[in-house]
């Protein structure tokens, strides 16, 4: 299978598997080309402002309408507001990866949820999942209406085959499903593991750069979106969707992935999170981590984000007089963490590839015993941090973790161990 892309953040992109199959001059003619049906989605409201109203026109086979009536199933461990489960408690909270499944398990069914927080309901807040799968999605396929999904693979590659064409995404990558866009997931290299971030606020789109300028973090050309595929199938397929925090399901005869055209700026993308081109520090002290926003969902509230999507990649560390590390920090905002390789710079064991972390609002937090003895003894010379590659779902509100999260053998009840070795030095 090939792959191919259209590139540019949020650009209106017109793409067709067939010649022909795009109308031209209008979005709705009274028959549309090649015997195709015209249907509009819509991302946001119709009245939203030009730069932030998005919308695609599909030209498919049949209408998203034609199927049976939803029928709710068990949601498994996926969990939706209000996160209510349990008492949440203050606590620096760290998990180790979630055990592969023995059995087949398909990339919905691997899914887990680790906390949230806002209300689906009303367009606040997140929720936030790992999954561990090893089989891919036969015939059957999935949307959310709750929210759009930021896909993080930790290992293994997905195939996303959506409703504007096909995806490839890699560890290292991180791949974006719109909120409604139906999808279906292959596992080319057998089991997979991963993150998501399900953001019911506002989309994400690319931080603001003010003083950087014009240039720099990362840049829209680097992200790509699919060009139209289709599958012109008939048999038994079903659709599983998330809505109000409950997963349902609905047969239909065809495969709903029957998008011969389209064009518009609301689709898929993906992004390979070397092209980050990382800002920081060359004289002294330590930057805060917004300087490594990728994405960002603003909140109603300027400054204060539903979630930032946030990186730490290989970088050179040079700033001088300087503890090079992340500073010991309480913050108004919440941060659920994870890694995809290597080593974490401000831990020295404990936080592994497939591994989380939270800490959540006024929870203090920072380089274990170990980092913090050998930063603050270090030679301060130029350091090229290679090998890593860690991420941060920034949250205005308080991550909640749901009970598996709180109950499950993969919490680290020891995880405050890590400080208790930060003696007192006054005076001394």
């Amino acid at each position: 299978m090939s792959f191919r892309y259209n590139s540019g953040f949020g650009n209106e992109f017109a793409s067709e598997a067939i010649e022909g199959a795009l109308p031209k001059g209008q979005n709705s003619p009274q028959k549309a080309p090649l015997g195709l049906y015209a249907e509009q989605v819509s991302g946001t409201a119709f009245t939203a402002p030009r730069h932030t109203n998005q919308r695609s026109w599909l030209y498919r086979i049949r209408p998203s309408v034609v199927h049976k009536p939803y029928k709710q199933i068990s949601n498994g461990l996926i969990r939706s507001t209000p996160f209510d489960e349990v008492t949440t408690p203050p606590n620096q909270l760290r998990w180790s990866p979630i055990p592969m499944p023995t059995n087949k398990v398909n990339f919905v069914e691997g899914i887990v949820t680790m906390a949230g927080n806002g209300d689906s309901s009303v367009h606040s807040g997140v929720g936030v999942h790992v999954y561990a799968a090893n089989d891919s999605m036969v015939n059957t396929f999935f949307y959310d209406a709750d929210g759009e999904m930021l896909i993080v693979p930790q290992q293994g590659r997905l195939v996303l085959f959506t409703e504007m064409g096909y995806l490839e995404v890699a560890p290292g990558e991180i791949c974006v499903i719109p909120r409604g866009i139906k999808f279906r997931v292959e596992l080319p290299d057998g089991a997979s593991r991963g993150y998501i971030c399900e953001n019911y606020g506002a989309m994400f789109r690319l931080p603001d750069l003010g003083p950087i300028g014009a240039n720099g973090l990362a840049n829209p050309r680097d992200f790509l979106t699919p060009v139209a595929a289709y599958e012109d199938k008939e048999g038994e397929f079903k659709v599983i969707a998330k809505f109000l925090g409950n997963l349902w399901e609905s047969e239909l005869d065809h495969s709903p992935l029957n998008v011969v055209a389209w064009h518009g700026n609301y689709a898929p993308y993906k992004y390979d999170l070397a092209n980050f081109n990382c800002i920081n520090s060359v004289t002294f002290d330590h930057p805060d981590p917004s300087i490594y926003t990728v994405l960002t969902a603003p909140s109603e509230i300027p400054g204060t984000a539903n979630c930032d999507f946030v990186i730490f990649p290989p970088r050179w560390m040079v700033a001088e007089h300087t503890f090079r590390p992340p500073w010991f920090h309480r913050n108004f905002m919440n941060e659920f963490m994870g890694l995809i390789f290597g080593a974490y710079d401000a831990k020295a064991e404990g936080f592994v590839p497939g591994g989380c972390s939270l800490h959540n609002c006024m929870s203090g937090h920072g380089p274990d015993a170990a980092t913090y003895e050998k930063a603050s003894t270090a030679e301060l010379k130029p350091h090229y941090l290679d090998n890593t590659l860690a991420f941060m779902f920034e949250t205005r509100f308080v991550c909640r973790p749901t009970k598996y999260a709180l109950e499950t053998g993969e919490l680290q009840m020891d995880y405050f161990e890590c400080w208790q070795g930060l003696k007192p030095e006054f005076g001394r």
